[in-house]
C-alpha cells in the first residue's frame, strides 16, 4: 500500500510565507527556477508498505517535487528506470523495475521496498492531480502558467 500526501504550511510559518509570496506580481509569469525552489513549500508524506519513503516532517517545494515525480511517473510507466530527489538534499529515491514491480531505495538510508508498477503509476497521477487542484485552488491565476500545467499534462 502507497500514502503519499502533502499539507500545507500552518499560518505563521515561514513556509507559509512561500505561499504568499507567489501571490506578489503575476504568478501565471513565474520563471520554471522560482517555482522550483523559491515558492510553495509543503509538508510531504510518502509511506510503502510500512516504509517510510519521505517523513512527513520534511518540506520541500511542491512544484519542484511534483515535476521530479512526473518524470518518474513517465520513465516508469515505459518501463524505464527512474530517480526523484529533493529540493536542496543529496538524497535520492531510486526506482528499479524488476518485472511488474518496481523496487524503491533511498542513495542515504538502508530501506528498500517493493511495489506494482500499476499501484505505484496510480499513487502519483493522485498525487500530481492534487498538487495542481492545490496550487490551482490557492492561486487561480496559476492555471494559466506554462511549468505549472505541466504537473498535469505531462500526467
Amino acid at each position: 500500500m502507497i500514502h503519499l500526501s502533502f499539507s500545507l504550511p500552518v499560518p505563521g510559518s515561514p513556509w507559509r510565507r512561500t505561499w504568499e509570496a507567489a501571490k506578489q506580481g503575476d504568478p501565471a509569469g513565474l520563471a520554471e527556477i522560482d517555482l522550483r525552489y523559491k515558492y510553495f513549500g509543503v509538508n510531504v508524506e510518502m509511506v510503502v508498505d510500512g516504509v517510510e519513503v519521505i517523513s512527513k516532517t520534511r518540506f520541500v517545494t511542491l512544484v519542484d517535487l511534483a515535476l521530479s515525480l512526473s518524470h518518474a511517473k513517465k520513465c516508469i510507466s515505459s518501463g524505464a528506470d527512474a530517480t526523484f530527489g529533493f529540493t536542496e538534499s543529496e538524497e535520492v529515491i531510486h526506482l528499479r523495475r524488476e518485472g511488474e514491480l518496481i523496487a524503491m531505495s533511498s542513495s542515504k538510508r538502508p530501506w528498500r521496498v517493493t511495489v506494482e508498477r500499476g499501484e505505484l503509476a496510480s499513487a502519483l497521477s493522485s498525487f500530481l492531480r492534487q498538487a495542481h487542484s492545490c496550487l490551482t485552488a490557492e492561486i487561480p491565476e496559476l492555471a494559466d502558467n506554462l511549468v505549472v500545467r505541466q504537473i498535469v499534462h505531462s500526467d
